[in-house]
């Protein structure tokens, strides 16, 4: 591992905080709702180290930064935040953006603990300075297609737009869904417009369709198009990359909303810790919290316990993500080398396949644990 010197302001002891660089998206065409959640989660948690005498009695300061899911603007970003001495990196919700900031990050020398992304090469190569606590697409989107198998799907159709996160995931779901009897049949959405999708899936007799596509559009209008065709009164729609998890999908799509599984990072019961955060994070965000909100939390926990231990030195900070323990909202969090995962990886959070309920689209079901 390089190790570049921390610069001054990382090493001050004067009683000056101790500050952590967010990124966060907070504008389109970043996913702001989800932006929201992440940060709250982030907020509240720092709220909490600091009423509980901070980083050994120095406050810890968050330093947020807008990516608006432009992968260009958050590598900038990272170089703003390693000039202004922060100790270490936290969040990020985009895939291909969290992969920008993480190869910055690690090209300074600056510990990055990602809290939402999930692309499996988050990083060309192994590093010793990144460390994430969403599971990796490979883990979570082969769980979603146990479930699809489970519940009789073998023909699948994924209308996929233009990505590396979205082609990923297409390849993870044939590769695993090949030797098991399912076929995965691709859409391409940059040559279809959504209405076109319905035809597609009479033609291929898709039993399923996958969103793999940006929200709120193409997502919405290709599941009005889908549920307006009496063809395919029979298909379920899927959205393995979370897109109903916020409540702005039941406000586009109203009843249309419900019954999309998707993945989500919960356990089946939160435990003592996980039910007082999810209180206070209901009460900060206006609404019930998503799986998001829970990572942002539990990333500076993570952070906070590492900071009070080795002191705010990056290289102290990245040589200690082996020997983590924290009881974070969703479990005991430590990180590993993960076959075929290029970060250090927490494996893995709890994985759910979850949709919102036909009878009350506010509420969810679980579908299927991982």
């Amino acid at each position: 591992m390089n190790t570049p010197p921390s610069p001054p302001a990382a090493e001050r002891t004067d009683g000056s905080s101790v500050r952590i660089g967010a990124l966060v998206p907070l504008s389109r065409p970043g996913w702001v709702e989800a932006g929201q959640h992440l940060l709250a989660g982030l907020e509240l948690a720092v709220r909490e180290v600091n009423d509980a005498d901070g980083i050994v009695g120095r406050p810890l300061e968050l330093v947020v930064r807008d990516t608006a899911a432009d992968p260009q603007r958050a590598a900038a970003a990272v170089d703003e935040l390693a000039r202004l001495g922060v100790a270490a990196l936290a969040g990020e919700y985009h895939s291909v953006v969290a992969r920008a900031a993480a190869a910055r990050a690690d090209a300074l020398g600056l510990p990055f603990l990602c809290s939402s992304a999930v692309l499996d090469a988050l990083t060309e190569q192994p590093t010793e300075w990144i460390a994430r606590l969403a599971p990796a697409q490979s883990h979570g989107w082969r769980i979603y297609a146990d479930f699809l198998l489970g519940a009789g799907h073998s023909r699948i159709a994924v209308a996929a737009e233009p990505s590396v996160y979205w082609a990923s995931g297409a390849r993870i779901l044939r590769d695993y869904l090949a030797p098991r009897g399912g076929t995965v049949i691709e859409l391409d959405m940059h040559e279809l417009a959504p209405t076109a999708v319905c035809d597609e899936l009479v033609d291929n007799r898709a039993t399923a369709l996958l969103l793999l596509v940006g929200h709120p559009e193409p997502a919405v209008s290709i599941v009005k198009s889908v549920r307006r065709d009496q063809r395919l009164a029979e298909v379920m729609i899927g959205a393995p990359a979370g897109q109903p998890e916020f409540a702005e999908w039941a406000t586009l799509l109203g009843d249309d909303s419900a019954a999309i599984p998707f993945l989500r990072y919960l356990p089946e019961r939160l435990s003592p810790l996980g039910a007082r955060v999810e209180t206070a994070l209901r009460e900060r965000l206006g609404e019930a919290p998503s799986f998001v909100a829970f990572e942002g939390y539990d990333t500076v926990a993570v952070l906070a316990d590492v900071l009070r231990s080795h002191g705010a030195d990056r290289v102290r900070t990245a040589a200690s993500w082996p020997r983590v323990a924290v009881e974070g909202t969703r479990g005991q969090i430590q990180f590993s080398r993960t076959p075929g995962i290029s970060v250090w990886q927490w494996a893995w959070a709890p994985v759910q396949v979850v949709d919102r309920d036909p009878a009350r689209p506010d509420r969810f079901r679980i579908l299927h644990t991982g």
